[in-house]
């Protein structure tokens, strides 16, 4: 017996690899491999394989366009980009007020910051402005449309007699610091009253008469109530608006062609009756025959906008604030805003116009309630047509006019009202179908009841009437109705009808007729008693 033992096989899992189990699988044609696919089997290498080495198929990023045109279609987009164009406007106006007015509030005041301190003041007056129109019903706004209107007309007559003159034109109510224009307010009345109006006939409004009166003539006394204070910025916004309105309304070309007519016209009569006008007209025309005088703004406006280049001197680094150019915190703000911040400021400034015009418009075609388009494409444009027209007298474009970047330019009424017109806006773009529906099922969400929203209305069309047609005369059938049916038909009318039919003599031809009947039948006759 021997003393070794043959060593025992190691623990292994696996055994040696055989010669035949060494060798690979021989590999699959094309048609097995097509024929497994289709079967939805997985194979045993891409089971046995591990997980980061198989390839996983890449995902394509979306582009710009792609997500930006799915956000677009999400509800409340057209409220967030209200939010946005009214935020950055108003930070952007707070920012430029206070480098505007730094030299000019310490001229006349104890402070640099006596402007700014007053522009903050009605910024938050504002801010309250735009808190009430955003949750005030809409419906509501339409309902007072009209006395609005009537008190807007009784402050214009009123501020003629009592008003304080600044720069030539008694526009101005003053209280102590504060100081306020009608003009802004009546703007905003004859927009809802406008569209109330014209809503109301919109079945008849392809007639003249019915798309003209009573606005037209309603907007021609305003205009002739701003014209004696003088404003002419004042009448050439409310002319904006009402075009806006026509246009909205679906006013034929022609007309627009006769107006444009009459308006340049009337435009050139006004221009030409007063002293200052003809000043202005011909600073316009040649700024330089008196560059000290009637052409100092236009000139010094675009040596700021040179001075600025591309990307601007610097915030607060503006040199035309210091008396060079004058007002330039109210009507020239945008020279100093190219002069400070460059050519990208300015691009700025018009691309945040240009998003308000196409999110006006925007909701103004998504909604359903003909009131609310139209109130939110007239806004829009009545917002837009002021800025494009502030900033085409500050390059040079236009004569100088006096209306106000919306905004951005210091004031006190202007400021206030046109944030309540954004409120107006943002209102409309909850109104949106889509922004309904989710508000109403989903809730308010966190700036809803930040803000303490109540829920949109459903827009319910209003019922169609139908016409009351006159009462006709029944149709002749050619029979002859029974008694019972006729007029006249009570029982004792028609007892004392069978009476005088007896007693009405019947000839003798007939009675041997009837004779002969009975005899027949052996029965009287229903109508025995002398009918003929």
């Amino acid at each position: 017996m021997s003393c070794c033992w043959r060593p025992l096989p190691s623990r292994t899992t696996c055994s040696p690899a055989t010669s035949t189990g060494a060798r690979r699988s021989p590999r699959r044609s094309r048609r097995q491999s097509r024929h497994r696919r289709d079967r939805g089997g997985t194979s045993v290498t891409a089971t046995l394989q591990p997980t980061e080495n198989r390839k996983r198929p890449r995902r394509k990023r979306a582009g710009f366009f792609s997500v930006l045109t799915a956000w677009l279609g999400r509800p409340l987009a057209s409220f967030h980009l209200v939010l946005a164009v009214f935020g950055l406007l108003t930070v952007l106006g707070l920012v430029m007020v206070l480098s505007a007015s730094s030299v000019v509030s310490l001229d006349t005041g104890p402070s640099v910051y006596t402007v700014f301190k007053k522009q903050l003041l009605f910024v938050a007056i504002g801010s309250i402005a735009f808190w009430i129109a955003l949750r005030m019903p809409l419906r509501v706004m339409r309902q007072f449309s009209a006395p609005a209107l009537a008190v807007c007309f009784g402050m214009l007559v009123l501020v003629l007699i009592i008003g304080k003159e600044f720069y030539g034109a008694r526009s101005w109510f003053v209280v102590g610091p504060i100081s306020f224009q009608p003009i802004e307010v009546a703007k905003l009345a004859l927009v809802l009253w406008g569209a109330h109006v014209l809503v109301q006939k919109k079945a008849l409004l392809h007639q003249y008469r019915h798309l003209l009166v009573p606005l037209v003539p309603v907007a021609l006394l305003m205009f002739a109530l701003v014209m004696m204070q003088p404003d002419l910025g004042g009448t050439v916004t409310l002319i904006v608006v009402l075009f806006a309105l026509l246009w909205f309304a679906g006013a034929p070309m022609r007309l627009f062609g006769a107006a444009a007519i009459g308006g340049l016209g009337g435009i050139v009569t006004l221009s030409l009756t007063e002293g200052y006008r003809v000043a202005r007209v011909l600073s316009f025309l040649d700024p330089e025959a008196d560059p000290s005088g009637k052409g100092l703004q236009g000139l010094q406006a675009k040596y700021a906008l040179a001075d600025g280049g591309l990307f601007g001197k610097g915030l607060g680094q503006g040199q035309s604030k210091f008396e060079y150019l004058p007002n330039v915190h109210n009507d020239f703000i945008f020279a100093l805003i190219g002069e400070e911040l460059g050519f990208l400021g300015c691009a700025l400034v018009l691309g945040l116009f240009a998003m308000l015009a196409i999110t006006g418009l925007r909701i103004a075609a998504r909604n359903i309630d003909p009131w609310i388009r139209m109130v939110a494409a007239t806004v829009t444009v009545w917002l837009v047509a002021q800025a494009a027209i502030n900033i085409a007298y500050v390059v040079g474009l236009l004569p100088v006019t006096g209306i106000t970047l919306p905004m951005i330019s210091a004031g006190g009424s202007s400021i206030v009202v046109t944030m309540f017109v954004f409120g107006i806006l943002a209102n409309c773009a909850r109104h949106e179908p889509e922004s309904v529906a989710a508000l109403r099922s989903q809730g308010p969400g966190r700036f809803g009841r930040l803000m303490k929203l109540p829920a949109p209305d459903v827009y319910n069309p209003p019922q169609k009437r139908k016409p009351v047609r006159p009462s006709t005369p029944p149709r002749a059938t050619g029979r002859r109705e029974p008694a019972t049916k006729r007029a006249g038909t009570s029982e004792r009318q028609l007892h004392e009808r069978r009476r005088t039919r007896r007693s009405v003599p019947v000839p003798e031809h007939r009675r041997e007729h009837r004779r002969s009947a009975r005899g027949r039948t052996g029965q009287p006759r229903a109508d025995e008693g002398g009918r003929h």
